[in-house]
């Protein structure tokens, strides 16, 4: 049995059955579920989720880890290990339960419950929940994550917090975001230098819809570059004054705000008002 966390993969082994318990609660699991568990370590999580739900589909990157899974959990049939790294693996592959026929849109994997490696907490967010301009085309019902409690704070904060930024606006868009519990750092051997947290994101379509989600993209990282600076000067690169000040004008934004203070709505109503300018702009133009 592997006794020592590896720090090379962020390894952090959750060991209170409190927390535990308030993550399955969070997953909200039910008989039929078929799940993908990222990072199982010693496989606490996976034994309570494998007795909850149909299936359980585990991604482990750790040789020695995968040896001891294996042997632990080789009489439970509902339980698939899989070596590797989960931001290297085709998770439409996944999706379809590894079966390349299955080409009729079943989806075979419906619920993510994962105890992440902090260092690559943002790739795997938008593994799981795709970008504004590229979402995931096959979208889980609900991801339930433990991570660093500074991004789930990020994740889910509200405009005007100081936490609220670009990666709240990004995820925000693709997902409603719940802050479930903090998790102290005791709760796990070793003890990480960093408070956690238990979010949960349920993947919907935003409403409204961004017109050219690749330009809300584009907005959001300028309008977020520089923090200290009114929102009105870092998109100056991108957008000429007086229509950006007659979009603020029409969204009810003052004219003096910094990022933090739009919200995500906002932010994709200010998107939608500049894009719809563009394309009117254009199309006079060709007349």
């Amino acid at each position: 049995m592997p006794n020592h966390p590896r720090k090379r993969f962020g390894q952090h082994w959750l060991r209170s059955d409190a927390v535990l318990q308030q993550i399955v609660d969070a997953a909200d699991l039910k008989s039929g579920d078929r799940l993908l568990e990222i990072g199982p370590g010693k496989g606490v999580l996976t034994r309570q989720l494998s007795e909850r739900s149909a299936s359980v589909l585990a991604v482990e990157v750790d040789r020695d880890l995968c040896t001891y899974l294996r042997q632990e959990f080789q009489s439970m049939s509902n339980i698939l290990l899989i070596e590797g790294d989960i931001l290297s693996l085709n998770l439409e592959h996944l999706h379809s339960g590894g079966n390349e026929s299955n080409t009729g849109g079943e989806q075979w994997l419906n619920k993510v419950v994962a105890n992440i490696p902090y260092y690559i907490t943002g790739p795997i967010l938008e593994k799981l929940l795709g970008a504004i301009a590229r979402p995931n085309p096959r979208p889980f019902e609900s991801i339930v994550l433990l991570t660093q409690k500074e991004v789930a704070e990020r994740v889910c904060a509200e405009a005007t917090s100081k936490a609220f930024g670009a990666l709240s606006v990004r995820v925000q868009y693709l997902a409603e975001c719940e802050y479930v519990c903090t998790v102290p750092s005791k709760a796990f051997f070793p003890a990480p230098k960093v408070e956690s947290a238990v979010i949960k994101l349920t993947p919907r379509s935003f409403d409204p819809q961004a017109i050219a989600p690749a330009a809300l993209e584009t907005l959001v990282k300028v309008g977020f570059s520089m923090k200290r600076k009114m929102l009105r000067n870092n998109l100056k690169s991108l957008v000429e004054r007086d229509r950006l000040l007659s979009a603020f004008d029409t969204l009810g934004i003052n004219h003096e705000a910094r990022a933090e203070e739009v919200s995500t709505r906002n932010w994709v109503k200010l998107s939608n008002y500049l894009s719809q300018g563009l394309a009117e702009k254009e199309a006079s133009q060709e007349a």
